[in-house]
């Protein structure tokens, strides 16, 4: 690849491109809806590139075509002699490897490009389809087949009887938690020009004569701009900019999203009389957020950044509801000779008068003999007073906001209006009681080392360094608990009370941050409320759980929260480092027993658990289906409370659109309440005890496996070598570092997320699989391992998952990665146990190739590889390119800074295309 020449066309013979508009099978098979919007995305996009360069185009055409024949010979799938065309992935690599950098870079935008359009297209259609199956629900059936909790509450009741159903559903709560690990590849400014993409290609297929020809050109306007838009912001996000990921969902969907989750369940419940009557479904939706308060290995998270992060969180939030409470309000039109307001509701115009006769006047001059409207109001204003921190008129806390909401909605119902008590005026109250004032409450992390070297410097040098300067690190620590209680008093405990400790060893970590607690604060009043909540995510550590809470419920801070809170405690797993740490096999099925043990040990103890997921959008960190994870839990251990990190394009995916955020967040909760059913604790517990033999085996020989690749010499730099991992780093995706400590000498430096990351990119997606294949092969028991698959909910969710990471996985192109390091060992280990790990996944599930019998998501991941293809040929092209040319001292600094923007274009566009990243 050069970093000037024009293209050198003696590379492709010159020859024309295969077929001008080649097509897989898949995507010659798609239902006609997608197969209309494909076609429309492709169409433009073509025509935009043509406008751009011809040259260009024709480049786009040429490497298409040659990536879509390969991958059709590859799968077998060529309706002719697959060698018709020769090689026609060394053709594509020959056409890309002559092109110069500049039209390079223009390529992998182009691949990129379409790759967003092919996801929206996707979305479109599964959009589509769930409003056709709601269209299609019958009134009289005992269950809504479109949402997903209705089924569950309804087996609940025929299994349980409907006083231990309402129970459960009490209990339910839905807590995702918003991190900021450096996942999303796909920078601000493209996002919002995809979602205007997604929103004209909706209305496209509706629409006809002028309206359609206006909307057909405001996409070609909106696809002209994604193409010319650079795909890599021009800098890191600052952890107060990153918030803005939160507050665009927030406001694109959650906010008015989620009171729709709870009305659809309530008329379901309720039938007839849903916004007749009080509703029955609570607001168990609770978001949670890391970003802004995760300083573990972050040095850009301050406590200064913290407070700024929980105020801008927080001023959106209140602005939103005063926004909400004046539509309302101005709606509630009804006079008092129709609608007489309460004696409590008077009571509350009593109150308002004499906290500002300025604000009730000017409600009254608005709603003369509307009382219930200038109620409203008012409390409109006193939100609008509560951003500003005026003492006189602002709300304290939410909790009062509420109260006067439910004020109103009883001086209505009293009056015989039941639709405006139980209508709009409902979902207001259950939008402050899913998000209150603060809109996510914020966790914060700290690694367990900073604390106890904190502590030990202030041991030598004195609180106030009476003996000596304390440490920078020391003071932030420090800060770090004055900023929590500064947003404890600013926007309540709800907001900021939970302390993660992550690499938990033992107790004392937990008594270091509750005496680093108190040691912040001269006043012990000042003193915040914090849960401390260990984080066990290393094998030793999650072996060692039990025994490290056992102690932990002896500390005096902690027994006291265990009565303020009625004996509730969280404990966070992590999927992460466990998965590097011992390798995926062994992972699994060690977090598994460890949540088995700690729910066994916290019913002993009567404690209400909540384990906390640490579950990544990739597989390789956890990822995967959340509600079938959910049912895969061992007995005991999810306790109607589902809390899981919902991080990078998982966030985007799962709730940038409104229509499956709803589905996603139904499904979640049906889950998280069908996990308590008696029938599915039987399966899983029998299924656990059953397999357990088979599951030791399993993770016995998958770790030994693992360990014997990592362990090998000079692993970790060779790691860096075959797969873009020093650029991954160089990504301005997130204001986290990518290692904890810079450099690639050690993997216990390096960061999960880009270690699965960087496999994904080579195509390899090692950290998912490896290991697994060789466990099978020394059990050997196919029928064995088949009957787990069907009957045990866990393996079956796990080899679901590992069958998916092999989908995106491409023999071909792992080679050409692993041709980058001259470790021919180290090669073949991850060749043959991709390989192996393969043909057992297919014997166990019974597929002739990876995903075959998942029709839907194994037409999706076929129909992208091709063009993945191409991309992933650009990148190790590149990879190659530069290093071979820095070693030889041949590039200057912006050839070199050409080539490096040219990787993280590929990898931007490799990431849409796999739809995951770390």
């Amino acid at each position: 690849m050069s970093q000037d020449n024009p293209i050198n066309t003696s590379a492709t013979d010159a020859k024309a491109p295969i077929d001008s508009v080649a097509r897989s099978v898949e995507e010659r098979n798609l239902p006609p809806s997608l197969q209309r919007d494909m076609d429309l995305c492709l169409h433009v996009l073509r025509d935009i590139l043509g406008e751009f360069d011809p040259e260009l185009l024709t480049q786009f055409d040429t490497v298409r075509n040659y990536v879509v024949a390969a991958s059709a010979a590859h799968n077998g799938e060529a309706e002719d002699d697959a060698d018709a065309h020769g090689d026609n992935l060394s053709r594509a690599r020959d056409v890309i490897d002559a092109m110069n950098l500049h039209d390079a870079q223009l390529l992998a935008r182009a691949f990129t490009t379409y790759f967003h359009l092919a996801n929206l297209c996707e979305e479109n259609y599964r959009v589509t389809s769930i409003h056709k199956r709601a269209a299609a629900v019958n009134e009289d059936d005992p269950t809504d087949p479109v949402d997903e909790m209705t089924g569950a509450y309804h087996q609940l009741l025929a299994e349980m009887g409907p006083a231990k159903a309402r129970d459960l559903l009490d209990k339910l709560e839905f807590h995702p938690v918003f991190t900021a690990h450096p996942t999303e590849a796909r920078r601000k400014a493209v996002a919002g020009k995809i979602r205007r993409v997604s929103d004209l290609l909706s209305a496209n297929a509706t629409l006809g004569g002028t309206d359609k020809h206006e909307n057909t050109r405001r996409l070609y306007n909106e696809i002209d701009a994604l193409l010319r838009t650079s795909p890599i912001a021009l800098k890191k996000p600052t952890p107060v900019e990153e918030a803005d990921t939160i507050i665009d969902i927030f406001d694109d969907t959650l906010f008015d999203t989620i009171p729709k989750v709870y009305r659809r369940f309530d008329d379901w419940l309720l039938g007839d009389k849903a916004g007749l009557s009080e509703p029955e479904c609570p607001a168990f939706f609770h978001p949670g957020s890391w970003i802004g308060s995760d300083r573990d290995g972050n040095p850009n998270v301050t406590a200064k950044v913290s407070r700024k992060v929980a105020r801008k969180f927080s001023d959106h939030m209140i602005t939103a509801l005063e926004r909400a409470t004046r539509i309302v309000g101005r709606n509630l039109t009804m006079e008092t000779g129709t609608t007489p307001a309460s004696d409590e509701l008077l009571h509350l115009w009593g109150r308002q008068k004499e906290m500002s006769e300025r604000l009730t006047d000017k409600a009254s001059l608005i709603s003369t003999r509307e009382t219930h409207r200038a109620v409203m109001l008012v409390m409109a204003d006193r939100l609008h007073y509560t951003v500003e921190r005026d003492a006189d008129l602002m709300y304290t806390n939410c909790d009062d906001f509420i109260a006067d909401l439910k004020t109103v909605q009883r001086s209505l119902a009293a009056a015989g209006d039941l639709r405006a008590a139980y209508g709009p005026l409902q979902d207001l109250i259950w939008k402050a009681e899913t998000f209150g004032f603060h809109m996510v409450e914020m966790e914060f992390r700290q690694h367990s080392l900073v604390h106890s070297r904190a502590l030990d410097d202030i041991r030598e040098h004195g609180l106030h360094g009476e003996r000596g300067e304390l440490q920078p690190m020391t003071h932030e620590v420090l800060d770090t608990f004055r900023a929590l209680g500064s947003i404890q008093r600013r926007n309540g405990i709800k907001a900021a009370r939970r302390y993660i400790i992550s690499f938990t060893k033992s107790a004392q970590n937990i008594r270091d941050v509750y005496e680093l607690n108190r040691m912040a604060f001269s006043q012990p009043k000042d003193v915040p409320t914090i849960d401390v909540i260990p984080l066990f995510e290393q094998l030793q550590d999650l072996e060692n759980s039990v025994d490290v809470l056992e102690e932990m419920i002896k500390i005096p801070e902690v027994q006291a929260r265990l009565k303020a809170t009625g004996n509730r405690m969280e404990v966070m797993l992590g999927y992460s480092d466990s998965s590097k740490d011992a390798g995926p096999t062994t992972a699994t099925l060690a977090l598994h027993s460890a949540q088995e043990r700690i729910a066994k040990w916290a019913k002993r103890h009567h404690i209400d658990l909540t384990l906390f997921h640490g579950r990544g959008g990739a597989v390789g960190r956890g990822g995967g289906p959340a509600n079938r994870a959910v049912l895969a839990q061992p007995v005991g251990s999810v306790n109607c409370r589902f809390k899981l990190t919902e991080q990078g394009e998982s966030i985007f995916a799962r709730y940038g659109n409104p229509v499956l955020a709803v589905r996603h967040v139904e499904s979640v909760a049906a889950a998280t309440l069908l996990q308590s059913a008696p029938s599915v604790e039987k399966t899983n517990t029998e299924m656990t005890e059953r397999y357990a033999d088979m599951a030791q085996s399993l993770s016995d020989s998958s770790h030994a496996r693992f360990l014997d690749l990592i362990k090998a010499d000079d692993f970790a730099p060779w790691f860096s070598t075959v797969t873009p991992l020093t650029e991954v780093g160089l990504l301005p995706i997130g204001s986290r570092p990518a290692k904890r400590g810079l450099g690639a000498k050690s993997l216990d430096d390096l960061r999960t997320i880009p270690w699965v990351f960087s496999w994904a990119q080579a195509r390899i997606n090692l950290a998912a699989w490896y290991g697994l294949g060789t466990a099978c092969e020394q059990f050997g028991d196919l029928k064995t391992l088949q009957a787990a698959y069907r009957e045990w909910p866990l393996f079956s969710t796990f080899i679901d998952n590992i069958e998916m990471s092999l989908a995106k996985t491409d023999v071909r192109i792992a080679k050409m990665y692993l041709a980058l390091g001259d470790r021919d060992d180290l090669r073949d280990k991850v060749l043959d146990e991709m390989e192996l790990t393969r043909a057992w996944v297919l014997r166990i599930v019974g597929d002739e190739w990876p995903l075959q019998h998942r029709h839907v998501l194994g037409r999706a991941i076929r129909i992208r590889s091709p063009y993945v293809d191409a991309l992933s040929v650009t990148q190790v092209l590149a990879l190659g390119s530069l290093r071979r040319k820095v070693d030889k001292e041949e590039l200057s600094q912006s050839q070199q800074a050409g080539f490096i923007y040219l990787i993280l274009c590929t990898v931007s566009g490799v990431a849409a295309g796999l739809q995951n990243t770390g």
